[in-house]
């Protein structure tokens, strides 16, 4: 049992945390982004949600288009720093990633 505390004390001084807050990110964007990331952050730039985040210039929209993902991982890392929504979409992202290449390739492969 003082094993665990231990480990739990040590968890939670390096910044890291199993709860599944949201701050400034509505609960809604969090779990809509696991499957729709760009509608998710179009949804959530209508509504104004990400106005405290100060997304401006060229380069947030083009992030935006380009790898959605990655920006929604900028943003809960700015909102909550590592936390277990940041490991989730981490995850995912990272599964997507992977796993969207293999389909290219095989695509690729019954056309040769």
């Amino acid at each position: 049992m003082t094993a665990a505390v231990a480990l739990w004390q040590q968890v939670t001084e390096h910044g890291f945390t199993l709860a599944l807050v949201s701050h400034r990110l509505p609960f809604w964007f969090l779990v809509f982004a696991l499957f729709l990331p760009r509608i998710a952050l179009i949804v959530a730039w209508m509504q104004g949600v990400l106005v405290p985040f100060h997304l401006e210039g060229l380069v947030p929209l083009i992030v935006a288009i380009i790898v959605p993902r990655a920006l929604i991982l900028y943003l809960i890392y700015l909102d909550q720093g590592l936390s277990l929504w940041f490991v989730i979409h981490l995850v995912v992202a990272l599964l997507v990633w992977v796993g969207g290449g293999g389909s290219y390739s095989r695509r690729r492969r019954r056309d040769d």
